[in-house]
């Protein structure tokens, strides 16, 4: 994490996903770092990704995860 807006937006996201899928906030960070998505995806391209809005955004993840073998 390099700076207070991206862990704001990670933290974001967090919730944002926990909604979706309906686990809670532990099981989506643990998916998020396992699968590489936190430190491979979501961090590296904040700058584009902190412009979408939540629906894309949980989409997105969640395909990505997906193509990685990770069920949500």
């Amino acid at each position: 994490m390099t700076n207070g807006d991206q862990l704001t937006f990670v933290v974001f996201l967090i919730h944002a996903l926990k909604e979706a899928w309906g686990v809670g906030a532990p099981k989506v960070y643990s998916l998020l770092k396992k699968s590489g998505a936190l430190d491979k995806y979501i961090v590296p391209f904040y700058d584009v990704l902190h412009t979408c809005g939540k629906n894309y955004l949980v989409e997105d993840i969640t395909g990505y995860l997906a193509d990685r073998g990770y069920a949500t």
